[in-house]
């Protein structure tokens, strides 16, 4: 797996771990209790659903614990004016005249919908390291790229509204 993540990403994934083993845990067991009593389990969809949600919260915390594991840890450090992690940068797409703002993430928090787009994207990986006034090449495929000029970056923080992806 060797997600690239942040020491916020870090913190975040082990609060939600923590969450999930503390609270969510506890209240799936207690359903999965409480719907087992309500008779002929073959035939309980509360049971069934209880189950469910237990065995996907279940999953959910062996998943981040072995992205854990595994992980890279990258600074999210960047000199001014050069995209880095958290960074917000404003790219110029000249075949559609269009200028559009983008946070640039790690990919366990890209979200490409709310402006976040990781750096293992293609837009990502071609904007990253450059600086403010540089033309980049963004390659999609073997076949199709396009160009994209950086017109500035903001260097931001990590804040409570980048959320790591769910699934």
């Amino acid at each position: 797996m060797r997600e690239k993540l942040t020491k916020s990403d870090v913190k975040k994934i082990q609060e939600e771990i923590d969450h999930r083993k503390l609270v969510v845990r506890k209240q799936a067991i207690e359903e999965v209790k409480e719907t087992r009593a309500h008779g002929d389990l073959s035939e309980n969809f509360e049971y069934h659903a209880a189950k469910q949600f237990k065995n996907k919260n279940e999953s959910r915390i062996r998943y981040l614990e072995k992205m854990l594991k595994t992980a890279v840890i990258v600074s999210d450090e960047s000199e001014d004016g050069v995209a880095g992690i958290n960074n917000r940068i404003t790219v110029y797409f000249p075949e559609d005249d269009e200028e559009e703002t983008y946070k640039l993430v790690t990919s366990i928090r890209g979200n490409s919908l709310n402006g976040y787009i990781s750096t293992e994207s293609p837009l990502g990986k071609a904007i990253f390291g450059h600086r403010s006034g540089d033309t980049v090449e963004v390659k999609v495929s073997d076949k199709v790229s396009y160009k994209v000029e950086i017109r500035k970056v903001e260097n931001t923080t990590d804040d409570e509204e980048d959320r790591i992806r769910g699934y």
